[in-house]
C-alpha cells in the first residue's frame, strides 16, 4: 500500500503561481511513477504531468499544461512537486496526487485550486 498526501493548492488570479507538493509513504519501493491529475466540475479526471522513477526521469504533460507546468521531485524521490505558472482559470479544478505500481494506483484525496479571471 502507498499513501499520499498532498499540499498546497488555494485561491490565485489569473497569471499567477501555486506550488503542489506530493509526499508518499509505505510501500514507495513499488512506484513506478508519481504524478498530478486534475478534475473540473462536469469533466472527467485528466492527466496534468507524471515524473517517472527512472534513471532518465521521464516526464509527460498534458497538452494544456506545456510550457506552464513543471513537475519536479521535491526533497526525496517520493516527493512531486508541481510548479503552476501562468494559471488561468480553466486550470481550476481539484488536483489529485497518484502514484503508479506495477498492479495498482494510488490517490491522494485532492487539492482544491482556484483560478479567478
Amino acid at each position: 500500500q502507498v499513501q499520499l498526501v498532498e499540499s498546497g493548492g488555494g485561491l490565485v488570479q489569473a497569471g499567477g503561481s501555486l506550488r503542489l507538493s506530493c509526499v508518499a509513504s509505505g510501500n514507495t519501493d513499488s512506484i513506478i511513477y508519481m504524478g498530478w491529475y486534475r478534475q473540473a466540475p462536469g469533466k472527467e479526471r485528466e492527466m496534468v504531468a507524471i515524473l517517472y522513477n527512472n534513471v532518465d526521469s521521464d516526464s509527460r504533460y498534458g497538452d494544456s499544461v506545456k510550457g506552464r507546468f513543471v513537475i519536479s521531485r521535491g526533497d526525496t524521490d517520493n516527493t512531486r512537486d508541481l510548479q503552476m505558472n501562468n494559471l488561468r482559470p480553466e486550470d481550476t479544478a481539484v488536483y489529485y496526487c497518484k502514484a503508479r505500481s506495477r498492479n495498482d494506483s494510488y490517490w491522494g484525496r485532492g487539492t482544491q485550486v482556484t483560478v479567478s479571471s
